[in-house]
């Protein structure tokens, strides 16, 4: 393997594992809201996960991208 293999795995496993906390945290927002998670926190703790969720899944990765690219560009 070479370093821009090694790179791109890296990129790549990142990405999943962002997304993959992202997922989590929607779980455990909507968990927290219905009551079952940490009731006594609920529902705002909740709202926040969902948020940071959201930001996990759509954002984050779109960000990351173009502070690669931007990497990638000055090297």
């Amino acid at each position: 393997m070479d370093d821009a293999e090694k790179l791109a795995r890296q990129r790549f496993l990142t990405l999943n594992i962002i997304r993959f906390i992202g997922v989590a945290c929607a779980f455990a927002g909507i968990a927290n809201i219905a009551g079952k998670l940490l009731p006594e926190f609920s529902p705002y703790v909740g709202y926040v996960l969902l948020l940071n969720a959201a930001v996990d899944v759509l954002l984050a990765p779109a960000w990351l991208k173009k502070a690669w690219a931007r990497q990638d560009k000055a090297s």
